[in-house]
């Protein structure tokens, strides 16, 4: 992995797409946090959440966390391939050592969707929405971000990766960015800021509560921000299978509950390969 060199003239070499400041962001970051330890931009890394997963064998701290400018072979959920023009997203993913019962755990993705979401709204205005189990959406129903969540041992590495300056031309039609949204330039930074300040507020919340949803406030927080439950969905397994129903509620594990014509069922998100509007 390459540091990302500091220099004003790298920082501006394209006004569009300029380069994060890490030594900035680091001090902002971690100045007056009792989470966030440390703030690491790369210029080029195969995986973030590979990269912060083989730290975290090897004893990284909790409050880690890795931004790389370039992303060559990012993962989603079930090795989906990921991949975005350097700089023109947030690459960004956090080590976390929950001392939560490990069933909760499954609330992790949840709760960091719902800290995107916030931070995205605050800094840029953009009202997104929270499909479970991973996505972070647009008002028109398209991707800004995706979500991954890996454990390992009592760590868990939660990658996102949001779309901010990507143009139609270099997305799939399912596909959006901010700056797509608001029709103007999107500073990366304040967004990163925002968000990542964001998410400790709510993991201390959590985490104080033994990763209880409802105690700490993050279950009826995430209800506000879903675009779930409440919906008509069709769910694809991972045979190919489909079942359709009506997404009622996320349980006390961060399981999707479907009411269907055969029964209620629960879903995790390993379950399930695509959930989708009916």
């Amino acid at each position: 992995m390459a540091p990302v060199p500091d220099d004003n003239s790298s920082r501006w070499s394209d006004l569009d797409r300029p380069a994060l400041d890490a030594a900035a962001l680091q001090s902002a970051l971690t100045r007056d946090s009792a989470l966030w330890r440390s703030l690491e931009v790369v210029q080029e890394v195969g995986s973030t959440n590979a990269a912060l997963t083989a730290a975290a064998v090897d004893g990284a701290a909790e409050g880690s966390v890795l931004v790389a400018e370039h992303q060559v072979t990012g993962r989603g959920r079930l090795d989906r391939v990921w991949t975005s023009p350097p700089r023109a997203g947030l690459t960004v993913s956090f080590l976390l050592r929950p001392d939560v019962p490990a069933a909760r755990r499954g609330w992790l993705p949840l709760l960091t969707g719902v800290a995107l979401a916030e931070a995205v709204g605050e800094v840029t205005g953009v009202l997104a929405s929270v499909k479970w189990p991973n996505d972070l959406l647009a008002r028109d129903g398209r991707k800004l971000a995706g979500i991954l969540a890996e454990a390992s041992g009592d760590a868990v590495v939660v990658g996102v990766g949001l779309n901010v300056s990507t143009t139609a031309d270099e997305l799939p039609d399912t596909g959006t960015s901010l700056s797509g949204v608001t029709g103007a330039t999107v500073d990366r930074a304040p967004v990163l800021l925002a968000f990542l300040r964001a998410v400790e507020r709510r993991y201390r919340g959590w985490v104080e509560a033994l990763g209880d949803p409802v105690l700490s406030g993050l279950a009826r927080d995430y209800l506000a921000w879903s675009s779930t439950v409440g919906s008509a969905v069709q769910v694809t397994m991972p045979d190919g299978s489909t079942l359709a129903g009506t997404a009622r509620a996320v349980d006390w594990d961060g399981r999707l509950v479907v009411d269907t014509p055969e029964g209620t069922v629960e879903l995790a998100s390993g379950d399930v390969r695509h959930v989708r509007p009916a």
